[in-house]
């Protein structure tokens, strides 16, 4: 693209038009992209995939820029309870489970000195 030409935008109801019409008169996408002035026919393509997977809505959502990578969203508070108090009986359960574990293996050890 020469340099200082600004990126053309182009409205969800075109892009919405150029696939259904690509589609309806079954055009590939360097046609559709020479029939509707379209800079690059991988433009074209791109919209007929959002088209496909997200419908006619997937033209309204702003997908310019970074995506947010921002923090997790809030739990409920009854849900953060719970999982806190899974969590504390889980480690009390690994915790009985390691003092078991060295429980027999002394046992194991008492027994073969025995012998």
């Amino acid at each position: 693209m020469p340099k200082g030409k600004p990126n053309k935008r182009y409205t969800p109801e075109f892009k919405i038009k150029v696939v259904e019409t690509m589609q309806k008169e079954k055009l590939s996408y360097s046609e559709a992209a020479r029939e509707f002035d379209v800079s690059n026919h991988n433009r074209v393509a791109d919209w007929e995939r959002i088209y496909l997977e997200e419908g006619k809505e997937g033209f309204y959502v702003e997908r310019r820029g970074r995506k947010s990578t921002g923090r997790p969203p809030k739990l409920k508070k009854e849900v953060e309870e719970d999982l806190i108090a899974e969590v504390q009986r889980l480690r009390a359960e690994n915790a009985y489970l390691k003092k078991l574990n060295a429980l027999v293996a002394e046992r194991v050890r008492q027994e073969k000195k025995h012998k």
